[in-house]
Formats: structure tokens, C-alpha cells, sequence
């Protein structure tokens, strides 16, 4: 097999960057990128021999860590009967049941294939029901390449500094309004310089594609106040957050009910799934039932169903997510205690499964501050870290609860070298 570089040459030519998503090209953190061979447990190993402790879990969804054998039989058993239909199925059933047990905001659901598809067909939903044209969303929360939210979006966006994509209109764009991340009095300000014309507001309820950023005391509460005063819809997009907080997501912990709900990543068990719903007077606007249209192909994906139920019936079993808060706080002290041995500037923060850190003394609470404390010459660094056997991160959010990933982190909390 040949090796990363060789690889990474022959991809260049034939993908943009070398690679199907931008990150994967490390031109965020500098370097080459590796190419996987395969995975397992806390542990990728790459064409090369390499083996790296994996602290992403292919950017959230492997919570149970990579290859987890509940998960690789049920998908086996799915591939044997059929990899596609293009017709309903049972698994599609049962699995929207386990997600309204858990999430019981979602009366009604709609399973789709990625995160970016829930959040744009959430706001089609909210555009169609209160027939306004503006939606409003919070600097750095990403949601996915949806032409309406890529202005001033996180993730990759933000590493490359492009906070607007090219070929997005101008015409589209300016119905997106943007304000700074648990600034509620910023909210307040643009509803009421919209009167009945803001759709909804859309955030990520722990803002993870900036860092692991919490929402502030009071910030979704405060959310839910002024979007039900002023006629507009709550999207929580719980792409990240569901099923990493904890069962019933950040909305749960926090005790807020949005009116529609994103889910991908973990639902997926690592194959493409993502979801949206909300109350069925909302969902019920949805084609076949209503006008607003939505559709896909592999929708509710059998294989893809296969493997998320698999992973959902295995984080709810008692205790599971005690276990992986405290494995994420564990890691988390760690790290902390590592920077303050070491006189390095530099705080660290978790919510359940999720972490992330960032160089100064203590996080962020927006994007603004997120992106000066992971500035480029701290994120430089990150490629040093291939060598030393840990995949970079870089204010990043995962855990995984699987005893490989629990011992990686006992191991590394203390002697993992800081780098942004």
C-alpha cells in the first residue's frame, strides 16, 4: 500500500485539497496528513504503521470508540439483508421512538443523512410555519454548508478564516443575521430591529465548533424568552451535544425546550444519519402531510439505522454517562494541571462528553475570544504531535466512553505535550 505522502500527491490531483472535507488537509495545523488503514477502540494506525491515540472519534460519533463490536455485527447483519430500499423499514421506526424517549421535545421526526441536512431542512420548517424570511444565528456556532448558514460559521470555515463561503448570494445571505454567543442583550436588539421577520434562532446550546464554548447562566433561558415574545421559533442544534451531554441531550441538562432539534453524529453510530423534529403541529407542515417538501434518497439508510441503534441501546445503559463525564473530567484536569506545572497560559473546559481547550488562562465565551486564544502560530505545533502518537486536536470536542479511551486518558492526562 503506499504511504501518506505518496497518497496525499496522487489525492491532490484528483480532490480539492487532497481531501472530501477541508480539515482532514491539515492546513489549519500545518504538515502532511496521515491516511487511516484502520481503527480500533481509542487507537487509529495508518498506512504507514503509525499508531495514534484518537481524541476525535471522527468529530463526535464514535462514542462507544472505533470498531465497537455491538456496532460492527448489527451493521454486518444490515449489509446481508440489503444495503438500500428506497422503502420504509423497522429499524426506521424504532429508531425515531428511541429518539422521542430521549428527546421529548421531538413529538415527531424525520431521519436524514447528515447534520447539515437536519439544520437546513429545521429552518425550511420554521421559514414554512411562521412565514417569515430571516433567521438568526450566533458567530462561530457552525451548522453545516447550507448556503443560509455559512456566514460567520465555525469548524473549518473558521480555520481558514472564511467566514463567508464564495457562490453563497448576497440576496440569501443578508436574511442570515449574526450576533456574538451568549450575548443576549445582541439577540434582543436584532429581534426588535426585525419585528415579525425573524424565523428563528438558531445555536448550538454548548457551542462546540468554536472550541467547547458553554452557554453563559441564563443565556438559553433567555433564549427561549425572547424568541417565544416575539413570535420566532428555538432551533437547538444538537448535532454535538446530542446524546454526548447526556440522554436527552444539552436541552435536558439545561432544562430549555427548543421548538425544533438537530441531531446527527452519535445517532449514526459512525454511518451518515442525522434528524430533525419538533412538535407534531410543526412537523406535520412537512411533506407528505404539509408544503414544506424535503426528501432524500437514503433517508433513514437501513445499514446507517443499523449502527445508530446499536450505539443508542449501548449509551442507555445505567451509568453510562457518569462514566464518560468522568472520564472527560478526568482528561480535562489533566491537561490543566500539565499547563499550570508548566507556567503555560492555558485553560481547558468540558460539558459531559464534550472538551476543549484553549491558550489563556480561562476559556472563552465567544467566538471572538475563541480565535484568540488558537491563534496560527499556537496551532502550528499541532504537527509535531503526529510523531509523538496522539491525533491533533485543536479546541476540539469528544470523548469516547470505551475502556481503551478511559485508560488512553489516564494515561495521557498527565505527560500529553500542549499544543493547540
Amino acid at each position: 500500500m503506499p504511504d501518506s505522502d505518496a497518497l496525499f500527491e496522487t489525492a491532490q490531483r484528483l480532490m480539492p485539497g487532497g481531501v472530501n472535507s477541508p480539515v482532514r488537509a491539515f492546513r489549519g495545523v500545518g504538515g502532511t496528513p496521515f491516511f487511516v488503514a484502520r481503527a480500533e477502540g481509542a487507537r487509529i494506525v495508518d498506512v504507514d504503521g503509525r499508531s495514534y491515540v484518537d481524541f476525535l472519534g471522527s468529530w463526535g460519533p464514535l462514542i462507544l470508540g472505533h470498531a465497537a463490536a455491538p456496532v460492527v455485527e448489527a451493521v454486518s447483519e444490515a449489509v446481508r439483508r440489503g444495503t438500500s430500499y428506497g422503502a420504509p423499514t423497522a429499524g426506521e421506526v424504532e429508531m425515531a421512538e428511541l429518539i422521542r424517549r430521549a428527546v421529548p421535545t421531538m413529538e415527531m421526526l424525520r431521519l436524514v443523512s447528515s447534520g447539515t441536512e437536519a439544520a437546513m431542512s429545521a429552518l425550511r420548517v420554521a421559514r414554512g410555519a411562521t412565514g417569515r424570511d430571516f433567521i438568526l444565528k450566533f458567530e462561530g456556532c457552525y451548522h453545516g454548508h447550507a448556503d443560509s448558514l455559512l456566514v460567520k460559521a465555525g469548524s473549518g470555515g473558521a480555520t481558514f478564516g472564511v467566514p463567508d463561503s464564495l457562490g453563497v448570494p448576497s440576496a440569501l445571505a443578508a436574511l442570515t443575521l449574526t450576533v456574538p454567543f451568549n450575548d443576549l442583550d445582541a439577540v434582543r436588539r436584532q429581534l426588535e430591529a426585525h419585528p415579525g421577520q425573524v424565523a428563528a434562532v438558531i445555536v448550538e446550546p454548548v457551542a462546540g465548533n468554536m472550541g467547547v464554548v458553554p452557554p453563559a447562566p441564563g443565556f438559553l433561558v433567555g433564549l427561549r424568552e425572547l424568541t417565544a415574545r416575539h413570535g420566532s421559533l428555538l432551533i437547538f442544534d444538537e448535532v454535538i451535544t446530542g446524546f454526548r451531554v447526556g440522554w436527552g441531550g444539552a436541552q435536558a441538562l439545561y432544562g430549555v425546550r427548543p421548538d425544533l432539534t438537530c441531531l446527527g453524529k452519535i445517532i449514526g453510530g459512525g454511518l451518515p444519519v442525522g434528524a430533525y423534529g419538533g412538535s407534531r403541529a410543526l412537523m406535520e407542515r412537512v411533506s407528505p402531510l404539509g408544503g414544506v417538501y424535503q426528501a432524500g434518497t437514503l433517508s433513514g439508510n437501513p445499514v446507517a439505522v443499523a449502527a445508530g441503534l446499536a450505539t443508542l441501546k449501548l449509551v442507555l445503559e445505567p451509568g453510562f454517562f457518569e462514566r464518560l463525564e468522568a472520564t472527560t473530567r478526568r482528561l480535562v484536569d489533566g491537561l490543566n494541571a500539565a499547563a499550570k506545572k508548566t507556567g503555560v497560559a492555558f485553560s481547558a473546559a468540558h460539558v459531559g462528553g464534550m472538551f476543549g481547550m484553549f491558550f489563556r488562562a480561562a476559556p472563552p465565551t465567544s467566538f471572538a475570544g475563541s480565535m484568540l486564544a488558537c491563534n496560527s502560530k499556537r496551532r502550528s505545533p499541532l504537527n509535531a504531535r503526529v510523531g509523538t502518537g496522539s491525533m491533533p486536536i485543536c479546541t476540539r470536542r469528544a470523548a469516547s466512553s470505551s475502556p481503551a479511551m478511559r485508560a488512553a486518558a489516564s494515561r495521557s492526562a498527565s505527560s500529553w505535550r500542549l499544543s493547540c
